[in-house]
Protein backbone atom coordinates (compact mmCIF):
# COMPACT_ATOMS: atom_id res chain seq x y z
CA UNK A 1 0.00 0.00 0.00
CA UNK A 2 0.68 3.54 -1.07
CA UNK A 3 1.33 6.28 2.28
CA UNK A 4 -1.81 8.36 2.52
CA UNK A 5 -4.15 5.17 1.07
CA UNK A 6 -6.85 4.68 3.57
CA UNK A 7 -8.15 1.45 2.59
CA UNK A 8 -7.43 -1.05 5.58
CA UNK A 9 -6.17 -4.60 4.71
CA UNK A 10 -7.94 -7.94 6.10
CA UNK A 11 -5.77 -10.07 8.24
CA UNK A 12 -5.97 -12.70 5.21
CA UNK A 13 -5.03 -9.87 2.60
CA UNK A 14 -1.92 -9.23 4.98
CA UNK A 15 -1.13 -13.20 4.83
CA UNK A 16 -1.14 -13.71 1.29
CA UNK A 17 0.86 -10.42 0.89
CA UNK A 18 3.52 -11.02 3.34
CA UNK A 19 3.43 -14.60 1.70
CA UNK A 20 3.81 -13.40 -1.81
CA UNK A 21 6.66 -11.21 -0.31
CA UNK A 22 8.32 -14.46 1.12
CA UNK A 23 8.41 -16.21 -2.04
CA UNK A 24 9.55 -13.41 -4.06
CA UNK A 25 12.67 -12.73 -1.71
CA UNK A 26 13.04 -16.42 -1.62
CA UNK A 27 12.88 -17.36 -5.41
CA UNK A 28 15.29 -14.01 -5.65
CA UNK A 29 18.14 -15.63 -3.26
CA UNK A 30 17.94 -18.98 -4.14
CA UNK A 31 18.75 -18.41 -8.22
CA UNK A 32 22.02 -16.65 -6.74
CA UNK A 33 22.32 -19.06 -3.65
CA UNK A 34 21.74 -22.32 -5.98
CA UNK A 35 23.94 -20.52 -8.78
CA UNK A 36 27.01 -20.10 -6.02
CA UNK A 37 26.36 -23.84 -5.28
CA UNK A 38 27.36 -24.55 -8.80
CA UNK A 39 30.11 -22.34 -8.72
CA UNK A 40 31.23 -23.88 -5.38
CA UNK A 41 31.22 -27.30 -6.66
CA UNK A 42 32.72 -26.64 -10.70
CA UNK A 43 35.64 -24.96 -8.98
CA UNK A 44 36.33 -27.79 -6.03
CA UNK A 45 36.12 -29.78 -9.17
CA UNK A 46 33.09 -31.85 -6.80
CA UNK A 47 31.41 -33.22 -10.49
CA UNK A 48 29.26 -35.16 -8.26
CA UNK A 49 25.79 -33.25 -7.69
CA UNK A 50 25.39 -32.73 -4.11
CA UNK A 51 21.98 -32.16 -3.33
CA UNK A 52 22.58 -31.35 -0.05
CA UNK A 53 24.33 -27.63 -1.38
CA UNK A 54 21.61 -27.15 -3.53
CA UNK A 55 19.19 -27.76 -0.12
CA UNK A 56 21.22 -25.74 1.86
CA UNK A 57 21.06 -22.74 -0.50
CA UNK A 58 16.98 -23.03 -0.79
CA UNK A 59 17.36 -23.19 3.08
CA UNK A 60 19.45 -20.04 3.66
CA UNK A 61 17.37 -18.16 0.66
CA UNK A 62 14.20 -18.95 2.53
CA UNK A 63 15.52 -17.84 6.33
CA UNK A 64 17.20 -14.50 4.26
CA UNK A 65 13.80 -13.75 3.22
CA UNK A 66 12.33 -13.98 6.53
CA UNK A 67 15.37 -11.97 8.20
CA UNK A 68 14.82 -9.21 5.10
CA UNK A 69 11.37 -9.57 6.01
CA UNK A 70 11.78 -8.72 9.55
CA UNK A 71 14.52 -5.81 9.09
CA UNK A 72 11.58 -3.86 6.77
CA UNK A 73 9.13 -4.17 9.81
CA UNK A 74 11.44 -2.82 12.17
CA UNK A 75 12.60 -0.30 9.66
CA UNK A 76 16.35 -1.07 9.22
CA UNK A 77 18.17 1.12 6.41
CA UNK A 78 15.79 3.39 6.20
CA UNK A 79 17.87 6.36 6.35
CA UNK A 80 18.56 7.44 2.51
CA UNK A 81 15.05 6.95 1.95
CA UNK A 82 14.19 10.29 1.03
CA UNK A 83 17.62 10.95 -1.52
CA UNK A 84 18.32 9.43 -4.60
CA UNK A 85 17.09 5.90 -5.07
CA UNK A 86 20.56 4.05 -6.03
CA UNK A 87 21.70 6.18 -2.44
CA UNK A 88 18.85 4.41 -0.70
CA UNK A 89 19.27 0.83 -2.58
CA UNK A 90 22.90 0.98 -1.74
CA UNK A 91 22.83 1.89 1.80
CA UNK A 92 20.05 -0.81 2.31
CA UNK A 93 22.15 -3.07 0.64
CA UNK A 94 24.80 -2.94 3.04
CA UNK A 95 22.51 -2.69 6.01
CA UNK A 96 20.73 -5.66 5.44
CA UNK A 97 24.60 -7.35 4.14
CA UNK A 98 25.36 -6.45 7.79
CA UNK A 99 22.07 -7.85 9.60
CA UNK A 100 22.84 -11.02 7.33
CA UNK A 101 26.32 -11.04 8.66
CA UNK A 102 25.17 -10.90 11.98
CA UNK A 103 22.78 -13.70 11.66
CA UNK A 104 25.71 -15.87 10.31
CA UNK A 105 27.57 -15.31 13.41
CA UNK A 106 24.98 -16.09 15.48
CA UNK A 107 23.93 -19.38 13.14
CA UNK A 108 28.02 -20.39 13.37
CA UNK A 109 27.97 -20.44 17.44
CA UNK A 110 24.35 -21.52 18.10
CA UNK A 111 25.63 -24.82 15.81
CA UNK A 112 28.73 -25.23 17.73
CA UNK A 113 26.76 -24.81 20.87
CA UNK A 114 24.69 -27.21 20.16
CA UNK A 115 27.74 -29.67 19.29
CA UNK A 116 28.68 -29.16 22.67
CA UNK A 117 31.61 -26.22 22.07
CA UNK A 118 31.34 -23.60 25.32
CA UNK A 119 30.63 -20.11 23.85
CA UNK A 120 33.82 -18.47 24.37
CA UNK A 121 35.43 -21.37 22.06
CA UNK A 122 31.80 -21.29 19.71
CA UNK A 123 33.09 -17.73 18.96
CA UNK A 124 36.54 -18.40 18.53
CA UNK A 125 35.78 -21.21 16.02
CA UNK A 126 33.69 -18.98 14.09
CA UNK A 127 35.79 -18.36 10.63
CA UNK A 128 35.31 -14.79 10.34
CA UNK A 129 36.67 -14.39 6.68
CA UNK A 130 34.36 -16.94 5.39
CA UNK A 131 31.46 -15.15 6.54
CA UNK A 132 32.69 -11.73 5.17
CA UNK A 133 33.53 -13.40 2.23
CA UNK A 134 29.93 -14.59 1.57
CA UNK A 135 28.29 -11.12 2.94
CA UNK A 136 30.49 -9.44 0.25
CA UNK A 137 28.41 -11.66 -2.34
CA UNK A 138 25.13 -11.41 -0.33
CA UNK A 139 26.00 -7.39 -0.64
CA UNK A 140 26.30 -7.51 -4.36
CA UNK A 141 23.10 -9.90 -4.62
CA UNK A 142 21.31 -7.23 -3.02
CA UNK A 143 22.08 -4.11 -4.09
CA UNK A 144 19.93 -5.12 -7.50
CA UNK A 145 17.13 -6.67 -5.11
CA UNK A 146 17.05 -3.16 -3.01
CA UNK A 147 17.24 -0.98 -6.15
CA UNK A 148 13.62 -2.84 -7.61
CA UNK A 149 12.44 -2.55 -4.39
CA UNK A 150 12.87 0.89 -3.58
CA UNK A 151 11.43 1.75 -6.80
CA UNK A 152 8.56 -0.10 -6.04
CA UNK A 153 8.04 1.65 -3.12
CA UNK A 154 8.17 5.11 -4.68
CA UNK A 155 5.94 4.19 -7.35
CA UNK A 156 3.81 2.17 -6.11
CA UNK A 157 2.86 -1.72 -6.29
CA UNK A 158 0.09 -1.25 -9.52
CA UNK A 159 2.51 1.39 -11.51
CA UNK A 160 5.78 -1.11 -10.77
CA UNK A 161 3.87 -4.32 -11.53
CA UNK A 162 3.01 -2.66 -15.22
CA UNK A 163 6.02 -1.53 -15.37
CA UNK A 164 8.11 -4.95 -15.38
CA UNK A 165 5.92 -7.20 -16.15
CA UNK A 166 3.68 -5.75 -18.27
CA UNK A 167 4.05 -4.41 -21.81
CA UNK A 168 2.37 -1.64 -23.46
CA UNK A 169 0.85 -2.68 -26.27
CA UNK A 170 0.36 0.84 -27.42
CA UNK A 171 3.37 1.78 -27.65
CA UNK A 172 5.31 1.92 -30.98
CA UNK A 173 8.89 1.13 -31.58
CA UNK A 174 11.10 4.17 -31.97
CA UNK A 175 12.41 3.94 -35.83
CA UNK A 176 15.30 5.74 -35.33
CA UNK A 177 16.74 3.27 -32.39
CA UNK A 178 18.05 0.70 -34.56
CA UNK A 179 15.58 -1.92 -32.79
Amino acid sequence: MRPGNSEKKTVKQKVAHEFQELAVLTLYLAFFFCALATYSMLLLDKFDISYFNYGAALINALVLAKVILIGEAVHVGTKFEAKALVYSAIWKAFMFGLLVFLVHILEEVIKRLVHGQGFAGALHDVRIDDLLARTVVVFCTFIPLFAFRELRRVIGDEEFRALVFHSDPGAKANPSSGL
